[in-house]
C-alpha cells in the first residue's frame, strides 16, 4: 500500500489546516485504487500491544478524542503496557522470556535497545516498509534513517523529538529542557539575589529558609533535584556541568567533566549547604511521584530541573497563585561568568520505537507508525480533531478555548478527554510541529524562552556503551560507583572528607577501566561529528 493515510491527509487539506492545504492537487492526487485500499485497512480491525518503558505513562487508548479518531481512521486499537515498578527489570524480563509485545518504546540510550537488535527480536523497519507500506520512506527523514541504520544495513528503530544540527540554524525557538528554577514570590521577596556564584547561591538559600521556613504545602525544601538513580543524579552531575559550560572535549580528546575544578568548586558549595542542613534527606530518596507532589505544593525554593517534567505542577501553582509558580533565572556559572551551554534535542531524539518479531500483524504496525509520523498524524496528535479540539480560522488551526483551558488546569483530565498536545508522544516530530506553535504563553513560556540563547546542538556527545564490550562493562561499573559517590560527596561532613572520597573514586575508576571508556567516547564523538558534518 503506497499511502495508507491518504484519506486522512486529504481531509486535513480540504479543511485548510496549515500550509499543506494550498497544494491539494499537487501533493495528494490519490487514485481510486489507493482510496479503496485505505478503506479496506480501516475495516481490517486489529488490536496491537504497545509497551512504553516509563512507569509514569498511564494514558489509556480509546477513551479520548484523538485515540478514537486514529482507530476510526486506521482500524487499529492500542493496548498500552507500562512497568508498574522498575523499568529496567520489566524490559529485561520481557527480553529474557521472549515476551516482547507488538511495539516497544524506550530511551535510545538504554542497553536493552542493542540487546533486542542483536538477538534478532525486532523487525527491520526498512524491510517492513518495503513489503507493506513504502510511505515510511516519505514520512521519515533520510538523515535520521541513516543515523540509526545498523552495520548490517537495516533500520530497526525510529526516534521521536529528533533534531538535526541544521534545525538550529533554521529556528531560533528551539529550547533546552534544562533550567534553573526559583519560586517567584520567595525569590523576589528576598531581593531577587544573584545566584550565579557559590557565595550568592548559598546566601540566597539560607535567607529563603530563614524568611520562609514554612509554605502552604509544608516545610520549605531549600533545593530540589531530579531523583537519584543507580547512575547518579542529573541535576547534580550533567545539568550542573552544563550550566558551568564545562566542555565534553578539549583538542579532540575526551574531557573528564566529573573532576573539572569548576564543577568540584560547586559541589563543595553544595556540600557546605548540606553540612548546614540545607540538603534535605528527601531529595536523596524521593521518586518522581513524591517530587511532583511537592512541586505542586510549591515546596522547593530552587531546582536544577527539566522544565517539561514539572509542567503540570507549574500550571497548578500558576492557576492557584501566579506568584507562587516557578520562574527560570540565571543559575550556577563558572568563575569566568560564562553563559551556560545547554543541550537541545539531537538526532538521537528522546525515545525510539521498534516492532517486535512477536507481532503477528507487522503490516498493520508499520502502517500505524507511518500514519503517526505523517503530517496528518502529527497534526492529529498536536491539534486533535477539527470541530472538537480546534477550528480552522483564516487558514490556521486554532485550539478551542475550553480545550486549552483544561490542558492548563488539569492535564490528567485533558489527556483522558481529548488526548491531543502530544499526549501520545512516542513518535512526535517537534521540528515539524515548530511552525504550528504560537508564542509560548504563561506559565510555561518564560521557562522555555529563558533557554533560547543558551541552547546548542550537542547531539555529537550523546554516547552509548554496549555492555557486551570492555568499554561498556567498565562504563556501567563506573556509573554505578558514581551513583554511590555523589551523595557521599554532597553529604561529606568536612572538605577533607570530600577530597578523600573524590580521590578514592578517581583511583577506583581507573581500576575499573576508565581508559577504555574515554577511548570509546572519543571514537564515538569523532565519528558523530564526521557523520553530522561538525568540526
Amino acid at each position: 500500500m503506497k499511502k495508507m493515510w491518504c484519506i486522512f491527509a486529504c481531509v486535513c487539506l480540504l479543511y485548510g489546516c496549515g500550509k499543506a492545504e494550498n497544494s491539494l492537487d499537487s501533493k495528494m492526487a490519490a487514485s481510486d485504487e489507493e482510496l479503496t485500499l485505505c478503506e479496506q485497512h480501516s475495516e481490517d480491525k486489529v488490536t496491537l500491544e504497545w509497551y512504553v518503558n516509563y512507569s509514569w505513562f498511564t494514558v489509556p487508548w480509546g477513551e479520548n478524542v484523538v485515540s478514537r479518531q486514529i482507530t476510526e481512521d486506521t482500524g487499529i486499537s492500542i493496548r498500552f503496557l507500562a512497568p508498574k515498578g522498575n523499568e529496567k527489570e520489566r524490559i529485561n524480563s520481557m527480553i529474557s522470556s521472549d515476551s516482547l509485545p507488538d511495539i516497544v518504546t524506550l530511551g535510545w540510550w538504554e542497553p536493552q535497545l542493542n540487546e533486542m537488535i542483536d538477538k534478532g527480536m525486532v523487525y527491520p523497519l526498512n524491510e517492513l516498509a518495503t513489503e507493506y507500506d513504502t510511505s515510511f520512506f516519505e514520512v521519515s527523514q533520510e538523515a535520521v534513517r541513516s543515523w540509526y541504520t545498523s552495520e548490517d544495513g537495516n533500520l530497526y528503530c525510529y526516534p521521536n523529538s529528533s533534531f538535526m544540527p541544521s534545525d538550529y540554524e533554521t529556528y531560533d525557538t528551539i529550547g533546552s529542557n534544562q533550567t534553573f528554577l526559583v519560586r517567584k514570590d520567595i525569590y523576589e521577596a528576598i531581593g531577587s539575589p544573584d545566584m550565579t556564584t557559590p557565595e550568592g547561591f548559598q546566601a540566597a538559600v539560607r535567607r529563603a529558609v530563614q524568611e520562609f521556613p514554612v509554605v502552604d504545602g509544608g516545610e520549605l525544601i531549600p533545593i530540589g533535584a531530579h531523583e537519584f538513580t543507580d547512575t547518579g543524579c542529573a541535576s547534580f552531575d550533567q545539568y550542573l556541568q552544563n550550566f558551568l559550560a564545562i566542555p565534553f572535549e578539549k583538542d579532540g580528546k575526551y574531557y573528564d567533566r566529573d573532576t573539572d575544578p569548576e564543577y568540584i568548586r560547586w559541589l563543595k558549595a553544595f556540600r557546605e549547604l548540606g553540612a548546614e542542613g540545607y540538603l534535605k534527606g528527601d531529595i536523596f530518596i524521593d521518586q518522581r511521584t513524591q517530587m511532583e507532589e511537592k512541586m505542586a505544593q510549591g515546596r522547593y525554593f530552587c531546582m536544577l530541573y527539566q522544565r517539561t517534567d514539572m509542567a503540570d505542577q507549574q500550571k497548578l501553582l500558576y492557576n492557584r497563585d501566579p506568584e507562587s509558580a516557578y520562574i527560570a533565572v540565571d543559575g550556577p556559572k563558572n568563575s569566568k561568568g560564562d553563559d551556560p551551554v545547554l543541550p537541545g534535542a539531537g538526532i538521537n531524539g528522546w525515545t525510539v520505537t521498534l516492532i517486535s518479531r512477536n507481532c503477528e500483524r507487522p503490516d498493520r504496525a508499520i502502517e500505524l507508525i507511518d500514519y503517526m509520523m505523517s503530517e496528518k498524524g502529527q497534526k492529529m496528535m498536536y491539534f486533535g480533531v477539527e470541530g472538537v479540539t480546534y477550528d480552522v480560522i483564516d487558514g490556521k488551526c486554532v485550539v478551542r478555548e475550553e480545550v486549552k483551558a483544561l490542558a492548563d488546569t488539569d492535564r490528567v483530565a485533558y489527556d483522558q478527554l481529548y488526548g491531543a498536545d502530544n499526549t501520545y508522544w512516542m513518535l512526535q516530530n517537534i521540528a515539524m510541529q515548530l511552525p504550528w506553535r504560537g508564542k509560548p504563553e504563561p506559565p510555561l513560556g518564560q521557562l522555555e524562552e529563558w533557554t533560547y540563547p543558551y541552547t546548542h546542538y550537542l547531539g555529537q556527545y550523546e554516547l552509548t556503551y554496549q555492555t557486551s564490550t570492555e568499554a561498556g562493562n567498565s562504563y556501567a561499573k563506573i556509573k554505578k560507583l558514581w551513583s554511590q559517590v555523589l551523595p557521599q560527596l554532597l553529604l561529606a561532613p568536612t572538605e577533607e572528607e570530600f577530597d578523600r572520597i573524590l580521590a578514592d573514586f578517581a583511583a577506583k575508576r581507573e581500576e575499573m577501566g576508565f581508559g577504555a571508556v574515554t577511548k570509546e567516547a572519543e571514537r564515538q564523538f569523532q565519528s558523530a561529528k564526521e557523520k553530522l558534518g561538525l568540526e
